[in-house]
């Protein structure tokens, strides 16, 4: 069994499957209740600041595994929180792999990983009925720290790429959008997805006050059809106002933030209509934020998958001519 963290935060690992996962959820769900309370919206231009590190998905250096569902939020929280000039993130015992050590003194960030196991009393229930066992989900709990927070690690290591040009027109945003293969209409004043005929619709770029902003609601409405039963199945026939729509709401703002922090888009806007939904959301359920993000994560991971694939096809067809 590893150990909890310290004070200082350096504890490996905390793997004992026994430790009250409830406690965890709220701490995590507490933290961003605060952010909104305060009238922040957590996953929005975590890269605002000047010092702080650019748009991109935060990841694990040594690996080069980006962090999905609410740790990218808590990642991103401790960005804003400590004006991180990176995105990349290690252990303990990975910054001495990489040739180097945490500064002494520097406080660790919690990240969480969902993982399953199966009690010894439910493997002998089962091994005397025949049954099969059934396994009991917990969390882990691992504290990492920003490569700015670590001294000597080897040249180069962990870079952060590089930023988009600024410009109107983002071509890979353009290629994720047409890769989805979704319906996808540009015309009108509003920006919405219509489940039942699966089909998205945006305002023209010109109609947006900062054009950049077109990306970020167009991403966010693809997010909704990632949810369509032909797709990854979410349920999108709650009505407007309800628990239910807000939590997909959630989703879809949690999906955008995502795709344009791993395409480098930097959106200006804030949408705040739905806060007091979301926190109504939160308080009620601790684990409803996990369940976001990790949808979130799993709708911008079909998007760009889709989008690799159709990269791969027009490279193949070059080759072929």
């Amino acid at each position: 069994m590893s150990k909890l963290p310290d004070r200082r935060g350096r504890g490996k690992a905390s793997g004992d499957p026994a430790e009250p996962r409830a406690n965890l959820y709220d701490e995590v769900t507490a933290r961003i209740v605060a952010e909104l309370e305060a009238g922040r919206i957590p996953w929005v231009q975590p890269w605002s600041a000047a010092a702080c590190a650019g748009p991109s998905l935060p990841r694990n250096a040594l690996t080069g595994r980006s962090y999905s569902g609410v740790n990218v939020l808590l990642l991103w929280g401790a960005v804003i929180a400590h004006g991180y000039p990176s995105q990349s993130w290690l252990t303990f015992r990975q910054a001495r792999e990489a040739g180097g050590s945490v500064i002494k003194g520097e406080r660790g960030q919690t990240v969480v990983y969902a993982d399953r196991f199966i009690p010894e009393a439910e493997k002998a229930k089962a091994a005397a009925s025949g049954e099969d066992a059934k396994a009991v989900p917990f969390l882990k709990r691992f504290t990492v720290f920003n490569i700015a927070q670590c001294e000597g690690l080897r040249p180069g290591f962990a870079l952060d790429p590089a930023p988009l040009p600024e410009r109107e027109i983002v071509p890979v945003a353009e290629e994720v959008i047409a890769a989805s293969g979704v319906d996808f209409r540009i015309g009108g004043s509003k920006a919405f997805y219509v489940p039942s005929a699966d089909f998205v619709a945006v305002p023209p770029q010109p109609a947006f006050f900062e054009q950049i902003n077109y990306y970020r609601t167009c991403l966010h409405e693809l997010t909704h059809a990632t949810g369509h039963a032909k797709r990854l199945g979410r349920d999108l026939t709650n009505a407007f106002g309800s628990k239910g729509y807000a939590r997909e709401e959630l989703v879809a703002e949690l999906g955008s933030a995502f795709l344009c922090a791993a395409l480098g888009i930097v959106p200006t806007v804030r949408h705040a209509d739905y806060i007091a939904s979301w926190l109504e959301v939160l308080r009620e359920d601790n684990r409803a934020i996990f369940r976001a993000a990790s949808q979130a994560s799993k709708a911008a991971d079909w998007l760009l998958a889709r989008h690799r694939e159709a990269a791969e096809a027009r490279a193949e067809r070059r080759i072929a001519a």
